[in-house]
């Protein structure tokens, strides 16, 4: 799998931990529960990072007996378990730590410090937010970033990416409950702060949860990759008609290629080899992705 995403992951890491330690303490100093929400916030972020490290690990693993398609789908696992954790732990304890203050307010002890926390975790979370941008830049094209997460298949980037962003959010409810708190001396603003990055994080797993769910059961290759094929294999010397193509990817480097053609009639069974041998070589070529192929005979008119 790219080392490039293992950039993005390695960033990330970094970058939570150096963060969640700081804001723990500057919560401890302070008192804020929008900071202490934030550290929640990053540790769980750390930890979602460590397991997709892992998930790229098993997923290299080679194929065996039990899994002769390699161990790809690993890292799609990995990662709904990822989805989890944001929702249930980060934004769970954020929502509970808001209306534990919201019912039992205290005003926040030496706010300022809180200002210096959030400034050094913007500029560390600014910095992995633009390395996942730029890695999910090579990919985009002239698609939205929505879209382009929506049709990812490396989900190592766009878990960072849209992590970032709900964090970077995050950051910026974190300063206006904080600032709101200190200009009218009600903490309850800082309370709600707290309930607020709750929610953008049940949000974010939501999104983490619907993308990785599609790829953990099946999601075909891009639309473009499966018009690729098709041409290929059209174009080919006898082949009568492409009925049916069917893709799968185990993995975000493996794809399975299932093909349903009708050969020439006039063509024997050694011709029907060498045809099928051509499709393979040409498809693995033109899409390196492409790791199987199974070729069916199949005569379109009595489908």
């Amino acid at each position: 799998m790219r080392s490039a995403s293992r950039t993005v992951i390695y960033a990330a890491l970094a970058a939570n931990l150096l963060i969640a330690a700081t804001k723990f303490v500057a919560a401890l100093v302070t008192g804020s529960s929008a900071i202490l929400s934030e550290g929640i916030h990053s540790l769980v972020y750390s930890s979602n990072e460590l397991l997709l490290l892992y998930g790229r690990k098993r997923a290299t693993l080679p194929p065996d007996e039990q899994f002769p398609f390699g161990h790809g789908k690993e890292i799609y696992f990995w990662s709904f378990v990822v989805a989890i954790l944001v929702f249930a732990v980060g934004s769970g304890l954020s929502i509970y730590e808001g209306v534990a203050h919201l019912r039992n307010p205290l005003p926040a002890q030496h706010p300022y410090v809180n200002y210096v926390v959030l400034g050094l975790a913007a500029l560390f979370e600014g910095s992995s937010w633009n390395i996942a941008r730029r890695e999910l830049a090579k990919t985009k094209g002239r698609r939205g970033y929505f879209e382009t997460i929506h049709r990812a298949k490396d989900p190592s980037v766009f878990v960072v990416f849209l992590e970032d962003s709900a964090a970077l959010l995050g950051l910026g409810i974190a300063f206006l409950g904080i600032s709101l708190s200190q200009l009218s001396g009600n903490p309850c603003f800082d309370a709600l702060a707290s309930i607020v990055i709750g929610l953008i994080l049940g949000v974010t797993a939501s999104i983490l949860a619907a993308e990785t769910k599609s790829l953990l059961i099946g999601e075909s290759a891009n639309r473009e990759v499966v018009q690729g094929i098709r041409d290929i294999t059209r174009s080919s010397n006898g082949i009568e008609h492409v009925n049916e193509i069917l893709t799968m990817h185990f993995g975000p480097e493996f794809i399975l290629v299932n093909l349903s053609v009708e050969f020439d009639d006039s063509a024997s069974a050694d011709d029907i080899e060498s045809i099928i041998a051509g499709i393979d070589k040409s498809i693995k070529i033109a899409y390196p992705k492409v790791k199987r192929v199974f070729v069916e005979a199949e005569n379109w008119r009595t489908r």
